[in-house]
């Protein structure tokens, strides 16, 4: 039979608000959410956070190492813990993706977070948002900004090596392709140069910071020679040798990454390209004036980077095991 009209001007205005409320109910029900463990798994952030301190007690490094898991895994199909898949001889995953390879790390951290929230609650917690969780935490711990993680994600069934090797901006990057790469992402230019403080924790390795200390010339002299000494010209010797982001605190998160910029003491040629002249200057300014504006300019960077198309509802699973598809 074919469609009639509505009867009158009344009925068509409440099937249109009926049909309106119907979509938002559903658009909401696949929305992350701050409470959605509220009654399933109220514990997940103990669990997680007690492992997170134990990590970092032995070693401080494990904060920044997690942030930049959860960073690296964002920037490829979304926060789906993707990255946490390893290969297998029918699956190829991300971690051996250029820039991953060698260098991401803390993936028994996340397996021993894994093992004790299914012990508080089997089933229930994936993967993408311990990794969430745990970014979070590594940052809080070391001193940072806290904020209320958003919750709700389910794990990918499936990964991307060429995403991996192609979203993820490398060290070389210059200051247009850094906003590209994270505008890509839905990211500002602002977020970018906020979320890149998370260099005021860890180390690099020589191989991405080599030709910056040795090749370019908006480098504090006495720093470069500094990073040379531990870092051998030729490519292939020492390039696992490692220097801290920060030059002064490398385990304390707070503003000391922008300071250096200001020097001329960054220790990637990216970083340094946030203050070269460009358009990013007076932000990296503004956050050496108020570490406060930098926090909260982090934390709202945080946020919407994980807001990266999560799976939601009935797409992907829950893991049993990060590294391995159910």
């Amino acid at each position: 039979m074919a469609n009639r009209p509505c009867a009158s001007a009344a009925r068509c205005s409440s099937t249109v608000a009926l049909l309106l409320l119907l979509a938002l109910a559903g658009t909401s029900s696949a929305q992350l959410s701050t409470s959605f463990y509220s009654y399933s798994c109220p514990g997940v952030y103990d669990a997680v956070k007690s492992v997170m301190q134990s990590a970092i007690a032995r070693e401080k490094r494990v904060g920044a190492s997690i942030v930049r898991l959860f960073f690296h895994d964002c920037f490829v199909q979304g926060c789906d813990a993707s990255l946490l898949l390893d290969d297998t001889p029918s699956f190829q995953g991300e971690k051996m993706a250029n820039p991953n390879n060698g260098s991401v790390r803390g993936f028994e951290v996340i397996d021993a977070i894994k093992s004790a929230v299914e012990k508080a609650c089997p089933g229930v917690v994936s993967c993408a948002d311990i990794l969430a969780i745990a970014a979070r935490d590594g940052v809080v711990i070391l001193g940072g900004p806290s904020w209320d993680v958003k919750v709700g994600r389910r794990d990918s069934t499936t990964a991307s090596f060429t995403g991996a090797n192609n979203n993820i901006p490398p060290p070389t990057s210059g200051l247009a392709n850094l906003t590209s790469l994270f505008a890509a992402q839905g990211l500002s230019q602002k977020d970018m140069v906020a979320l890149s403080g998370a260099h005021t924790i860890g180390l690099a390795r020589c191989t991405n910071f080599r030709a910056h200390v040795y090749n370019d010339t908006n480098i504090d002299g006495a720093f470069a020679r500094t990073r040379q000494s531990g870092c051998p010209r030729t490519s292939g010797s020492g390039d696992n040798n490692l220097a801290p982001l920060d030059l002064q605190t490398p385990t304390v998160f707070e503003n000391n990454y922008y300071k250096n910029l200001l020097s001329k003491k960054g220790l990637l040629h990216s970083d340094q390209e946030l203050f070269n002249g460009g358009a990013t200057d007076a932000q990296v300014q503004s956050y050496v004036g108020s570490q406060a504006a930098f926090f909260a300019d982090f934390v709202t960077g945080m946020i919407k980077m994980g807001d990266i198309t999560p799976l939601t509802g009935s797409k992907g699973e829950i893991r049993k095991n990060c590294r391995r598809i159910n």
